[in-house]
């Protein structure tokens, strides 16, 4: 599955997309708690996990969507107008 970072997560992880392989369909909240596992800059970067936006495959879901290993997930901080 192919994950892209925007914005001040893109700065805090360091890159702007990374591919990961998944056996099985699973929730984004779990996708993301494995990211957290690997290292402190992961955890602090999804430490706020409801403010962030998703999208897969281009269209904006909640993180109680569902992903598998062919989709691409698109992760957004909050995003402030003016």
């Amino acid at each position: 599955m192919k994950i892209l970072y925007f914005a001040k997560l893109k700065q805090l992880i360091g890159k702007s997309e990374e591919t990961i392989f998944i056996e099985r369909k699973k929730k984004i909240s779990q996708v993301i708690k494995e990211l957290k596992k690997r290292n402190d800059v992961y955890n602090f970067a999804f430490k706020e996990t409801n403010s962030l936006q998703y999208a897969v495959n281009c269209e904006y879901v909640d993180l109680n969507a569902f992903v598998t290993d062919n989709d691409e997930l698109a992760i957004f901080p909050p995003v402030s107008g003016g």
